[in-house]
């Protein structure tokens, strides 16, 4: 793992980075942070070193847990209020079991979009994490993994675990500037991680770059990618011309244009494909979808109990799953399956696809919180590229490919169900290519 401090004590790694988690650069970041907790396991960490006991792969290293994960001790709170009084967890999630098994040190658990149902990233119960790409203007961090992306953006964690059910690791790895990789869905276990969706719900991690994204992954899945970065001489990128280039904000359109000449000039090979089934995924899942309708099913007890103080946004949208038949949610898994097969026909012969991450850069928040129609408007545009991935069960990293002076903009790379052992080389060899000055 790199290392976010020059440090060389886990105990000064997560002394510096409970600082930071405290500071006002990391307001509403967290919803609990484990300062005496923290500070025990980093002292243990360094003593188990001094000893020359094993050490795992995270050894003493700060991480931090998305809130719709279990820990032992503690109520998920999953970005709400409606689960206050609700018994704590008896165990930890198996993710974070893994984690700690690692040695990582967990410094706190971070804040996210409420049920985890939105692209954006804000949170009216416990605020909205400034995005950190800009000092002068506040803009959303994108969501539903917001703090978990912000505190690797600020540099107080090498990793923060969040969920990707539309794109929720990948957004606001792409807004805020940092690496976001979704895995095939069935390579970590969901236990213990309070459900959205539970066809799409996907564990995963926020990193600094690519190599530690393999490493949290290896622990998380108990199935190392060893990847080393692939020859682009020769590798095949399709590059999707319906729906996922359209209505792209200007610096996203140039950025991605650079991106796609820097790796042109590698020797990869570039092909633009109609792939219409993306169209017909958007078309199916937004605003529908399997969200609400297995999200109100998790959780209408909840909105049934307290629907006035849940988001009227975030209800509203999972409110629309109640009136959703048995045979048409059926029928949307019957479809799922025909796209999926259909994208493997269209893609054989194809080593990843290429894409902007989402169409926008991290826009403004204030306009936002008072705006419902440009509040929608905004978390379609973010939640329709990465969404497309989880109806396919892909797997895709999301990749800054912005220059020096410019706001955070996503590449994202990305294939089917189980290739994520090539995808992982390929991420490895467009790293460097894509942050080149």
């Amino acid at each position: 793992m790199s290392d976010t401090f020059s440090h060389a004590t886990s105990q000064d790694r997560v002394t510096r980075s409970l600082q930071l988690a405290h500071s006002e650069a990391a307001q509403h970041v967290f919803t609990h942070v484990f300062d005496e907790q923290a500070l025990a396991q980093a002292r243990a960490a360094d003593a188990a070193r001094q000893a020359g006991k094993p050490l795992g792969a995270l050894h003493g290293l700060p991480i931090t847990l998305k809130d719709n994960y279990d820990m032992a001790g503690q109520t998920t709170m999953a970005g709400t209020v409606v689960c206050e009084g609700e018994p704590a967890a008896a165990q930890d999630a198996v993710s974070v079991a893994r984690l700690r098994q690692a040695g990582a040190v967990i410094v706190g658990k971070t804040n996210m979009s409420e049920f985890a149902f939105s692209g954006v990233g804000i949170n009216p119960h416990y605020g909205t994490p400034r995005n950190p790409c800009d000092a002068k203007v506040a803009r959303v961090p994108g969501g539903s993994s917001s703090g978990a992306a912000v505190s690797v953006a600020l540099g107080l964690a090498v990793a923060g675990l969040g969920s990707d059910t539309g794109g929720s690791i990948r957004i606001p790895a792409a807004l805020c500037g940092v690496v976001g990789f979704k895995s095939t869905q069935s390579r970590i276990p969901l236990q213990g991680v309070m459900e959205l969706s539970r066809t799409l719900d996907t564990v995963g991690a926020i990193t600094r770059n690519v190599r530690d994204s393999l490493v949290v992954e290896g622990v998380l899945s108990q199935q190392p990618l060893l990847a080393d970065a692939a020859d682009l001489r020769g590798v095949r990128f399709a590059v999707p011309q319906t729906l996922f280039l359209d209505e792209l904000d200007p610096e996203v359109a140039l950025a991605f244009a650079r991106a796609l000449t820097r790796i042109s000039a590698a020797g990869a090979q570039l092909v633009e494909l109609p792939l219409s089934a993306l169209s017909e995924i958007a078309a199916r899942s937004q605003p529908g979808g399997f969200s609400p309708v297995e999200g109100f099913a998790a959780h209408h007890a909840r909105l049934a109990r307290a629907p006035d103080r849940i988001d009227p946004r975030v209800a509203f949208r999972m409110a629309q799953g109640k009136g959703v038949s048995a045979l048409d949610y059926l029928e949307l898994h019957n479809r799922r399956h025909e796209w999926i097969s259909h994208m493997e026909a269209e893609l054989q012969g194809f080593d990843a696809m290429l894409s902007p991450t989402v169409a926008l850069v991290a826009p403004e928040l204030a306009p936002l919180l008072v705006d419902d129609v440009a509040f929608f408007n905004t978390n379609r545009l973010l939640l329709r590229n990465p969404a497309a991935i989880n109806y396919l069960n892909g797997c895709a990293f999301s990749l800054p490919c912005q220059v020096a002076g410019e706001l955070p903009v996503g590449l994202m790379v990305s294939s089917l169900r189980g290739h994520d052992a090539r995808l992982a080389a390929i991420a490895l060899a467009l790293e460097p290519l894509l942050i080149a000055p």
